[in-house]
């Protein structure tokens, strides 16, 4: 019989591949390290850079357009301070025609009373005298509290063209309100907005002007102008700069890229100017630099690959006669293995290798005899045993089991057995079966099996590790099949909470199922509702019909209730003519929606007996789960009260307990 030492050869061959790989593997790991530090060290520099560089247009832009706010609220309120509107409208109209120089900070100016009418316009419009603007934003906030103020932009009837409007209050001597002078300028001109349209950020950065109301009055995208960015497009730090906060900040960009932005704010106009940089603009120069350095690893790795082979070829040299030599030991061309070499470790594991094979030739013996041994054991037993090794693989099968699963070679049900375990139990069982090999631990699970051929099976599990000395060799164990008893276990569960005659719940059932929904309000405030009620008329089918016609009766309003619920409600038959509903997870106005449809679908339900026709209808009582509810004692007493005073106000209808101490709303 020859010796599986045909392996050692391929191991051996491998070995030089392996190291060289290794070699290689190494040389990559480092330059991919010595690639991934420059670009981690030039990101941090150039995002530092950058950041400075957007920190400084930043400011530029913002003390520009703070300068132009505040001058040009100064000279709308020396022009207020100039204006006397005692002699009427047609001098404060010369005044403003005589300040017309403002016309190079503003494209229109405007006066308004203390009304909110236009007084007076320039350059002049016909049919803007006496217009009301009170309805304007800047107007109120001016008359409410008296400072300046920039208006979000708005659209002007006048001329439909988007613009703000600069606003200052007009107060006597008294500090009374008298009017707002106002200077508008429109966002489509430059009068404003002229160092942004000149800022050049490379190819693709930019600078914008956004109101505190988060509406864009300049942005390079012409489309842009007049966009209110909703809340979910904006970032957190956008958000933060619309309340003030000013910084630098990485964030994603509209075109779903990454970007640098540095936010600054114009506090006299609450604006807030944004100066952004994509960080592939960023990242460019870099990004070439360490892709050239990269391209010289290729022709530094092909140098290197003949000359590691040809240093791996010399050391693993005397490897080689080794392995031919072991080669010929495991065909029994010769008995042990020598070996001259200066490498002390070959030597040793030469002389390793002739000792191995000793107590191999003798172990293999005693194992081929325990082997016999063990198979005919196992071959005999009544239950199914199996044997895995250490990694949970199974090695053997005894023919119990075998027929258990169904499969017919037994290499098939070794590697097949796993797929045929039921999906809802296979992911449970694999897991626990990988965790009790790793640990060691002893398994029992029971679960379900899809046998060949179709057959459920239910299977119980055992299995042990089997260890020589603390060492792990493996793990057998046994398989039972114990469909019969679980068939008769779940046959008792369900006789034990069901009703015999409608099949619904019982009480005991019931009662299971409303607390643990009390359970799960008192724990996560999920609401549900209780249903209880009794049948109306009743008795006279029991004494006219005899209770299999009531039996009738009852199993058709058992299917009619069971039809009306959703599919995760919970119906019972509390005895006699008395049922139950839980409304799990259900709000109290669509528990009353079910209560009307109860009522109204037993209402039409009938039975015929000699000619006669029978009905009931429902008194019925509803009540929901409320704080302080501890027990489900006190549920069932308020859905019960509540159904007596359904009978009370003459039947046929449902009544709602909505609070501990009222008598209940009519629901029909």
């Amino acid at each position: 019989m020859p010796y599986p030492f045909s392996s050692y050869r391929r191991h051996a061959q491998s070995l030089k591949g392996r190291l060289m790989l290794g070699l290689l593997a190494t040389w990559i790991v480092v330059m991919a390290l010595l690639l991934l530090f420059g670009w981690r060290t030039g990101d941090d520099l150039l995002e530092s850079s950058n950041n400075t560089h957007l920190r400084y247009e930043a400011r530029l832009i913002a003390d520009d357009l703070t300068n132009q706010a505040q001058s040009r609220l100064g000279a709308l309120e020396r022009l207020g301070a100039e204006l006397d509107d005692e002699q009427g409208a047609a001098t404060v109209q010369d005044q403003l025609h005589g300040n017309a120089a403002l016309l190079e900070w503003f494209d229109r100016l405007v006066v308004m009373g203390g009304d909110g009418r236009v007084m007076a316009v320039w350059p002049e419009m016909t049919g803007t005298q006496g217009v009301d603007l009170s309805y304007r934003d800047y107007f109120r906030q001016v008359r409410d509290f008296r400072q300046p103020y920039v208006s979000e932009p708005f659209v002007s009837f006048m001329s439909e063209i988007p613009m703000v409007m600069f606003t200052v209050p007009r107060l006597d001597a008294q500090g009374r309100f008298m009017g707002v002078v106002g200077g508008a300028i429109h966002l489509n001109g430059d009068r404003l907005f002229r160092r942004l349209d000149r800022l050049r950020l490379g190819d693709q950065g930019y600078a914008s002007v956004m109101s505190v109301g988060g509406t864009y009055l300049y942005h390079p995208e012409d489309d842009q102008v007049l966009r209110t960015v909703p809340e979910d497009e904006r970032s957190d730090a956008r958000s933060l700069a619309l309340l003030g906060w000013e910084g630098e900040v990485r964030e994603p960009l509209p075109d779903h890229g990454i970007g640098y932005r540095a936010y600054r704010q114009i506090w006299p106009a609450n604006w807030i100017v944004s100066v952004t940089l994509p960080r592939d603009q960023v990242m460019a120069p870099l990004a070439g630099w360490l892709q050239r350095l990269g391209w010289w690893f290729v022709p530094v790795a092909c140098l290197l690959l003949p000359m590691i082979g040809w240093v791996l070829w010399l050391t693993l040299r005397p490897l080689m006669r080794l392995e031919r030599q072991i080669e010929q030991v495991g065909r029994g061309l010769r008995k042990r293995v020598t070996l001259k070499t200066r490498m002390h470790e070959l030597q040793q594991v030469a002389d390793t290798f002739n000792r191995v094979e000793v107590e191999r030739s003798q172990a293999l013996i005693s194992l081929q005899q325990r082997q016999a041994f063990l198979d005919a054991v196992l071959a005999s037993s009544p239950v199914g045993m199996f044997v895995t090794d250490t990694a949970g693989n199974m090695t053997y099968m005894n023919p119990v089991l075998i027929e258990l699963t169904g499969f017919s070679r037994v290499d098939d049900a070794r590697r097949e057995w796993a797929a045929y375990v039921h999906p809802d139990d296979r992911d449970t069982l694999l897991e626990l079966w990988r965790y009790h090999m790793a640990s060691g631990e002893g398994l029992k699970q029971q679960f379900r099996y899809c046998r060949q051929g179709g057959e459920l099976l239910w299977l119980e599990v055992h299995a042990g590790p089997v260890a020589d000395g603390g060492e792990a060799l493996g793990f057998v164990g046994t398989v039972k099949d114990i469909t019969a008893r679980r068939e008769e276990e779940a046959m008792r569960q369900w006789e034990a909470e069901h009703d015999p005659l409608t099949g619904l719940l019982n009480r005991r059932g019931f009662e299971r199922r409303l607390e643990e929904a009390l359970v799960d309000w008192r724990k996560t405030g999920t609401p549900s509702s209780l249903i209880l009620f009794d049948l109306d008329h009743f008795k006279p089918i029991n004494d006219e019909g005899g209770h299999a016609l009531g039996d009738v009766m009852l199993r058709r309003i058992a299917r009619v209730i069971d039809r009306e619920v959703r599919g995760s409600d919970h119906v019972a038959r509390q005895g006699g003519d008395e049922f139950a509903v839980l409304l799990p997870s259900c709000t109290p106005q669509h528990a009353e929606k079910i209560a009307r449809a109860l009522v109204d679908a037993v209402g039409r339900v009938d039975v015929q007996h000699e000619g006669r026709t029978y009905r009931v209808t429902l008194s019925l009582g509803l009540t929901s789960l409320r704080e302080g509810d501890q027990r489900i004692a006190a549920v069932i007493e308020r859905a019960d009260a509540a159904s007596y005073r359904a009978k009370r106000a003459g039947r046929n209808r449902a009544v709602v307990c909505h609070e501990a101490s009222d008598d209940g709303s009519l629901l029909k």
